[in-house]
């Protein structure tokens, strides 16, 4: 029980006639990084705020850091840092004006509170820039600020909410850097996230679709154990053309799914045998194959194949 940072079972969400969050199971074990995996509207973030008390669930429990989420939250937030997509800094406020704000709204004192600023700026890269008005920062720089904001109070569980959405990739490579480090001193990571290199760098997942989890387990399991068919990769001249003939084309073939990736065609299908019809049909229509393999599922074709099983079956 001590192990566990989250405990949820069969955690519901509805508003009105619409299920957000439907039935779901899990547990995240302390000192990991725990990635929430899904399509926009999935139902992440109202996850998460029910782990943090802001809603009510339907149905089911939650505890966090042994805490019941309904009638402990306030106790469960004294450990639990938090920070949503939409980096919610004070842009009127400098950068050690915003640090002061919420070291202070989490109950730290004022010696506290200037000990603690001097060490987020720092992890932050703001030192000699406390005084720059939020505003005036980019995106990557808001973005670590908001991270150290929401670790002023040194939590043991961070909730991530889509956190690099919006930033350039080399602000996402540094923020990460920063994660890895958290959880290197054994802090616990929960981070929802709807990139695949994200996703990649969790020690374990769940994949969310329509408010149901539909695949969980790290990475590595995730691509040899809950991948729905095999994946053929076709590398060929004008993949473009030759994509639109293989979704022409799906029915007949048996063909499940079928996806650009780059300058390659991943198709997916229940059985191995089609692929000489494949490779027959693209040459029919004047398109060189270059090279044929089947192929270790990537993160991404496993994603696309669980969400779309999901809603089928819906």
């Amino acid at each position: 029980m001590n192990e566990l940072a989250i405990q949820v079972k069969g955690l519901t969400k509805r508003f009105g006639n619409f299920t957000a969050v439907d039935n779901i199971s899990f547990e995240v074990r302390r000192g990991e990084i725990f990635g929430f995996l899904g399509p926009n509207g999935a139902g992440k973030t109202t996850t998460i705020r029910i782990l943090l008390g802001l809603l009510q669930p339907t149905a089911g429990e939650a505890r966090v850091l042994g805490y019941d989420v309904l009638r402990e939250a306030k106790a469960a937030c004294q450990h639990v840092g938090y920070m949503s997509q939409l980096f919610t800094l004070y842009m009127d406020l400098s950068a050690e004006e915003n640090v002061r704000f919420y070291g202070q709204a989490y109950g730290l004192t004022k010696k506290c509170v200037q000990e603690r600023k001097a060490q987020v700026l720092a992890m932050a890269g703001l030192t000699g820039r406390e005084r720059e008005l939020t505003s005036h920062l980019s995106g990557g720089w808001r973005q670590r600020l908001a991270l150290g904001c929401a670790i002023v109070h040194e939590p043991e569980l961070l909730f991530l909410d889509e956190p690099t959405a919006g930033v350039d990739p080399v602000s996402r490579r540094e923020f990460w850097q920063l994660i890895y480090e958290m959880s290197a001193q054994g802090k616990t990571i929960f981070v929802t996230t709807h990139y695949m290199d994200e996703a990649e760098r969790c020690q374990r997942l769940a994949i969310i679709s329509g408010g149901r989890l539909v695949a969980m387990g790290s990475p590595d399991e995730l691509r040899t154990k809950e991948m729905r068919g095999h994946v053929l990769e076709i590398t060929c001249a004008r993949p473009e053309v030759a994509l639109r003939l293989l979704n022409r084309e799906r029915g007949r073939l048996a063909i499940e799914e079928v996806a650009l990736y780059g300058a390659q065609i991943h198709v997916v299908a229940p059985d191995q045998a089609i692929q000489s019809d494949v490779v027959a049909l693209l040459a029919q229509e004047g398109i060189e194959v270059q090279t044929v393999n089947w192929i270790i599922p990537s993160l991404e074709d496993v994603f696309i194949a669980s969400i779309k099983e999901e809603r089928v079956l819906i």
